[in-house]
């Protein structure tokens, strides 16, 4: 008599930690929680770290309704939030970010696979050719260092493992297209 086949996971699901570092405000701030609640109920994401650089109540308000934790962090925010989250792989995030459908699969294989030294990054969405070039020139300046939009395991970001490689992931990230003109209109 034949086995009969059982479904079987080859896969051990990994818990990731969200660093959301505030530059635009509390209702960036609750945009990007509430695109993270689908992976919570997945089970990705258990824990969240708010990085402020200043204190604020309203965000402070924020920060306790999603049940996450915040800290002011006013120089290398990713470092300091690495510090307190309780989970291996950290995804870094600034607030009013968004992620498109299909991340949550594509986040899950990498944590539970990926090695220390390795780095996921999400692509972003841009708005053309100068988004893109943007992009590439804050990467050559930023070296090796972490930005929004990283998977990235703890230890790197504690300097306890040097990051040798980074790996462009099937997964997108956007910015909310009100905190982007916002961001333009605060800046002329």
């Amino acid at each position: 008599m034949p086995f009969p086949l059982l479904p079987i996971r080859l896969m051990v699901p990994a818990m990731i930690s969200v660093l959301i570092r505030v530059r635009h405000g509390p209702e960036a701030l609750a945009v990007t929680l509430s695109a993270l609640v689908p992976a919570v109920a997945a089970g990705l994401v258990g824990d969240a770290v708010i990085l402020s650089d200043g204190p604020d109540d309203i965000i402070a308000a924020v920060v306790d309704a999603a049940g996450a934790e915040l800290i002011v962090a006013a120089k290398d925010p990713w470092r300091q939030g690495a510090q307190i989250a309780r989970r291996d792989w950290l995804l870094c995030l600034d607030d009013g970010d968004v992620l498109a459908e299909g991340w949550i699969n594509t986040l899950e294989r990498f944590a539970a696979f990926g090695r220390p030294d390795r780095s996921g990054k999400l692509k972003r969405k841009s708005s053309g050719l100068f988004a893109g070039v943007t992009g590439l020139v804050r990467a050559f300046v930023a070296g090796d260092r972490s930005r929004a939009g990283d998977l990235v395991h703890k230890q790197v970001l504690l300097g306890q493992v040097k990051a040798r490689s980074t790996v462009s992931l099937a997964a997108f990230i956007e910015r909310d297209p009100f905190f982007t003109e916002r961001s333009r209109a605060a800046a002329s």
